[in-house]
């Protein structure tokens, strides 16, 4: 509008001039960048001039050259291993972790980690591998040799003596508690004909002979039976080791034993513990499974931060496994930022662009205006001066 004014009003003075050619250039260039903004991002005013739409046009160029971009300097082997060395990642680790806040506050994130996973875990499939490994690991032994082994250790340790006072104990304690009950099945097999209050008298006698005689044999240590029992378990360990008969009766056990209801709830029973103790240390800031799992980052944390030989070797292993997947999945991150963009819509890219840097090309335009009139006024000074 400025130009327009000047010329329709003629070009008189200096001054004018000045105007006039500051104007004219500024308009030049404000076009020229208002075409060359709009050329990114599509056709201005509709015209099919080449070498505009850029964006649209060459979007998937863009997105194999950001995805070859992506993969030599950010997930190329050897970048990756120079930022790892450059940014001493366990010398910090290990001062982060000999703090006891921070050691402290990490216990608690693993402690809650473990009881998520625990949850996660289905209670039929962990009983399952339970019961499977419980099962594979006893059948891998056999029973009467272990137990003939077992013998001889008790044997060895002078325990036979206790074993047998504990034998003659339960047996004590057993008729104690079952008086009643077995006075009525003594009873209940006698003869009609004789008379209860025979045989009940019959009974109390047997019964009292009998727990004296348990008695008599716990506290001497001379009786005969004492004696036989010593000897029939010193032969014992031999034959549990080498007798067919009991290997075969040891194993038929540990069938029965691995076949039983009685094993899967056992390990079911025992899992369902495991999570409760997990869930109640994990919730107790307190608790023994955190205060030793703090114990010990501590610990880890002072000894890295002491020891240089092992800060060397965690940082090889930490390079190691940073070119190991660079190597791995370079290929496949850089695939997918190339792929990624390759199913954005052309058009909506192109739009969301604009809209994001609008300020930006605004001032871009803006700028072009007043560098041209900055431009046209030089050129017309020189021009004067020239002429």
């Amino acid at each position: 509008m400025l130009f327009l004014a000047v010329t329709a009003a003629g070009v008189h003075g200096t001054f004018l001039g000045y105007v006039q050619a500051g104007a004219e250039a500024a308009m030049v260039g404000g076009v020229a960048d208002w075409f060359a903004v709009t050329a990114l991002f599509r056709r201005p005013l509709g015209l099919p001039i080449p070498h505009t739409a850029l964006i649209v046009e060459r979007k998937d160029q863009f997105a194999a050259t950001l995805g070859q971009f992506v993969q030599e300097n950010f997930l190329n082997a050897d970048v990756l291993a120079e930022r790892i060395r450059s940014a001493r990642l366990v010398p910090q680790l290990a001062a982060w972790l000999t703090d006891q806040g921070n050691a402290a506050r990490f216990a608690g994130r693993a402690a809650d980690l473990v009881v998520t996973l625990a949850e996660a875990l289905r209670d039929e499939d962990v009983q399952r591998v339970l019961t499977a490994e419980l099962a594979r690991a006893v059948d891998a032994v056999e029973v009467a040799p272990l137990a003939g082994r077992a013998l001889r250790v008790v044997i060895a340790g002078g325990h036979h003596a206790e074993l047998f006072n504990a034998i003659v104990s339960a047996a004590d304690h057993y008729l104690a508690d079952h008086q009643v009950e077995l006075r009525e099945r003594f009873e209940a097999d006698s003869p009609r004909w004789v008379p209860d209050a025979v045989y009940r008298r019959i009974f109390d006698r047997l019964y009292t002979r009998l727990r004296y005689r348990l008695a008599v044999m716990a506290a001497d240590p001379d009786d005969e039976a004492r004696h036989q029992f010593e000897e029939w378990l010193a032969q014992l360990p031999d034959r549990l080791e080498t007798s067919p008969k009991l290997r075969e009766r040891g194993e038929r056990f540990k069938r029965d034993v691995l076949g039983s209801a009685a094993l899967r709830d056992w390990s079911s029973s025992l899992w369902e513990k495991a999570k409760e103790t997990l869930r109640a240390q994990a919730a107790d800031p307190e608790s023994e499974l955190r205060r030793r799992l703090a114990e010990a980052l501590t610990a880890v944390g002072r000894r890295l931060g002491s020891d240089r030989q092992l800060q060397e070797s965690v940082e090889r292993v930490v390079e190691s496994g940073a070119r190991a997947l660079a190597d791995q999945f370079h290929d496949e991150l850089a695939g997918l930022v190339t792929g990624t963009i390759h199913r954005w819509d052309a058009a909506e890219t192109s739009n969301q662009l604009e809209l994001l840097l609008g300020r930006d090309l605004q001032f871009i335009r803006i700028n072009g205006t007043v560098v041209g009139a900055g431009v046209g006024l030089a050129l017309h000074a020189i021009a004067l001066a020239l002429a």
